[in-house]
């Protein structure tokens, strides 16, 4: 949703609203996210910007953000001295890029220089403390230091990067080397260059010979909205969606449906899409499902979502990537913060499983020899007479027996016995006892990668109540922080339908992937999952369940199992399909973990819903 329209929509809010603002504290929210407080116009504001692969954002909140004081890096360091204290300047889109340049000056007080208390009421500078008449000067910029943060908000490539005012990285907040990318690394002191632009046709000026020229080359039967995406410049899914509306009146629409007036309509509508980087007209709405929560936004009005949910105007594009992202319960920074939380303790439980997995094998390994310790204990009764006091090993044909030397014959042949049984006893439980605790770090990995992929405030209340549970069951709670009693969100989940009325669930949390597949499914119903990777259950309950499996549905289907998985952002996943009767839950395991036969396997790109 943050496509070149939404960017541009920012910048001239932005612009409008805290350029020439002075930028009073920076910090982290976590790891991929910053969050800036910009006082201008009387009254202060919080631009957050993530750099998330999952879910990258950008927009100004009046709400003060959680600030993640314990987390330091290079970046915020840098951000520290060169932007906390100074002045935005300028906001720049370069042209039908996903990206915002925001200019920073600031003039820099000499290493160990005075810090006087200062004049503009309601300012802060550097660390709390009153604006320095150093700092604010009436000789303006002069002696300014300039930086640039660019803020590139594009997938699972997204990324906030500081750079000189000679066009040097300072620091980036993903570090991107030659080797993960030969094209376009990201590195301190590297030359910035911003994403290659696309040799395809500028849509801001689409003529109808390029339009010709672009469908004569594609099959009839290729979506409109899908051509469109491909062969033009800076086109989102849903931008290209919206032109197939407005041309025939069905985002859906094939280029078989149109002639060449239909041509000359997809050029025109396509420029007046595009209309608002000239006028700065913008409409933000926000589309709600029957539910009530936020599921897309744009920076003006979508005729062909308007269609299918709940439109509402909102005064601002900030306000609705706000309402987006985070829904209506809670800031974006708040909620990226307690998911980031809530992994991380996901993450330490898996590490002290880790721990006993280890252990438990190590034992299980003792268990294995216990055939030979056996055997050592009997050769020595059977060679007593051989054994010579403080002797330190016995070889009868060619097996080498150690002894104690502090022990008599008799001492050494007990000892091996009693190790005998004890590994003899281990070896009855180690084997269950591990593949109850590899069960459990499956679990645990579903658990965060569905929580990591929370978006929806009530998706990620259910996974806390969940692993409240899980903290209970494993007797944790006095080690780790005492879980709260929360009732989980009784939420049935969202079908997405195909034209042919085949409905597509997907499980957003362990208890949503056990309803998905053993309450609202049927036996006959399709059941995906990314291979070998965790992730959510899939499920497509066919409109006639004794009919053959449609591929369009079943492929679609399959991309939503690949990207509601920890594989989302690789190219391609292998998900595998079976028929829901084929699945089965393990007992005594975590909600959502099962085992299935007679699957076959289609390669996909995941694609969200």
């Amino acid at each position: 949703m943050f496509d070149v329209l939404t960017i541009a929509a920012l910048a001239d809010e932005l612009t409008g609203s805290v350029l020439d603002g002075r930028i009073q504290r920076i910090g982290h929210l976590d790891a991929r996210s910053i969050a800036a407080e910009i006082y201008a116009g009387g009254r202060r504001r919080y631009l957050i910007a993530s750099a998330d692969a999952e879910q990258p954002r950008l927009y100004l909140s009046d709400a003060e953000p959680s600030f993640d004081t314990q987390l330091v890096t290079p970046l915020l360091l840098l951000l520290r001295k060169y932007a906390r204290g100074g002045f935005l300047i300028g906001v720049e889109q370069p042209p039908l890029e996903r990206v915002l340049r925001l200019s920073i000056a600031k003039r820099l007080r000499p290493h160990n220089g005075p810090l006087t208390v200062g004049a503009n009421e309601g300012e802060q500078g550097q660390d709390g403390a009153e604006a320095t008449d150093d700092e604010v000067d009436d000789d303006g910029l002069i002696d300014a230091t300039f930086t640039h943060l660019n803020v590139e908000i594009m997938g699972r490539h997204s990324n906030i990067i500081l750079v000189d005012d000679r066009g040097r990285i300072m620091d980036s907040i993903k570090r991107v080397t030659t080797a993960m990318s030969r094209v376009r690394p990201i590195q301190p002191r590297l030359p910035y260059t911003g994403p290659p632009p696309l040799d395809r046709p500028d849509p801001r000026r689409l003529t109808v010979s390029e339009t010709t020229a672009i469908f004569a080359g594609e099959s009839p039967d290729d979506r409109l909205a899908a051509v469109l995406t491909r062969r033009l410049r800076a086109i989102s899914p849903q931008m290209a969606r919206e032109i197939a509306f407005r041309v025939t009146g069905d985002a859906k629409t094939s280029l078989a449906d149109l002639g060449p007036e239909g041509w000359s309509a997809v050029a025109r509508e396509t420029r007046n899409l595009f209309e608002p980087l000239l006028t700065s007209a913008w409409s933000p709405c926000i589309y709600r499902d029957d539910e009530g929560a936020v599921v897309a936004f744009a920076p003006v009005p979508m005729r062909h979502l308007a269609g299918e949910r709940t439109e509402e105007a909102v005064a601002t594009i900030s306000r609705a990537a706000e309402l987006a992202t985070c829904g209506d319960e809670a800031t974006p920074a708040r909620h990226s913060q307690r998911r980031e939380r809530l992994v991380q303790a996901i993450r330490s439980a898996r590490e002290r499983t880790e721990t006993r997995l280890a252990s438990l094998r190590a034992e299980g390994a003792k268990a294995a020899e216990a055939d030979r310790l056996r055997e050592w204990g009997e050769l020595i009764y059977a060679y007593l007479w051989q054994i010579e006091p403080g002797q330190r090993e016995l070889v009868v044909d060619e097996t080498a027996v150690p002894l104690d030397p502090a022990l008599s014959a008799k001492e050494n042949a007990q000892a091996y016995f009693e190790r005998y049984r004890k590994a003899q006893s281990a070896g009855s439980h180690v084997p269950e006892l591990i593949e109850k605790t590899e069960q459990e770090i499956a679990y645990l990995d579903q658990l965060t990668t569905l929580v990591s992929q929370a978006e929806r405030f009530d998706d990620l209340e259910a996974l806390a109540v969940e692993w409240d549970a899980y903290v209970r069951a494993s007797g944790r709670a006095d080690r780790d922080r005492k879980p709260v009693r929360r009732s989980a969100p009784s939420r049935r989940p969202r079908a997405i339908y195909d034209d042919a009325g085949n409905a597509i669930y997907i499980g957003r949390s362990g208890s949503e992937n056990d309803a998905v597949t053993f309450d609202i499914a049927g036996p006959n119903d399709t059941w995906l999952h990314a291979r070998g990777v965790p992730g959510s259950h899939v499920i497509v309950r066919w409109r006639n369940p004794a009919g053959d499996e449609d591929e369009e549905t079943l492929r679609r289907a399959a991309a939503l199992a690949a990207y509601y998985s920890s594989a989302r952002t690789s190219g391609t996943v292998e998900v595998d399909a079976t028929r829901r009767r084929y699945v089965r839950k393990i007992k005594g395991t975590g909600p959502g973990m099962v085992t299935y036969r007679n699957e076959r396997t289609l390669a996909v790109r995941p694609r969200g819903d």
